[in-house]
């Protein structure tokens, strides 16, 4: 089984974690916001794009430096509810600082204030067969026009 383990340091990093965790599956009550240790952390069911067949590996994701963390749109008492992180954006301040946005379907979000881009993406176990392939009809149907 290999195992992913990529940081980002930059927006460009940044851009290719979030590729690789796009799609990937969370409850509300995996998303950890530690202030005094200055991090912020989520436990995901990261779908593989690059496996042959569709799968789904348990991955964590954590930032470092945080500020301040702001949440748009998620009922924070609802643990249980599944939540699917489409993206994550990043919007610069004063070098080195921004935002961090995670971005989930049905229009929620989560905004991290950094003083700097420091966030690891590490797989951490089990590999289990996804019920399906994600699509993005509205993405398809767009490329088409």
């Amino acid at each position: 089984m290999d195992l992913l383990r990529l940081v980002a340091l930059d927006p460009e990093d940044l851009a290719v974690i979030s590729a690789h965790l796009q799609d990937s599956l969370l409850r509300v009550g995996d998303i950890v916001y530690l202030r005094k240790e200055r991090r912020f952390a989520i436990q995901v069911r990261r779908y593989d794009w690059e496996a042959d067949t569709p799968q789904r590996r348990l991955t964590c994701m954590h930032f470092e430096h945080v500020k301040a963390v702001r949440v748009r749109g998620i009922d924070q008492a609802k643990k249980d509810t599944v939540l699917n992180l489409l993206a994550i954006a990043f919007d610069e301040g004063d070098a080195p600082s921004g935002t961090a946005t995670l971005i989930f379907a049905d229009g929620g979000a989560i905004q991290v204030d950094l003083e700097c881009i420091e966030m690891q993406m590490k797989d951490i176990g089990p590999v289990w067969a996804a019920e399906s392939r994600p699509e993005h009809k509205d993405l398809e149907q767009a490329e088409r026009l």
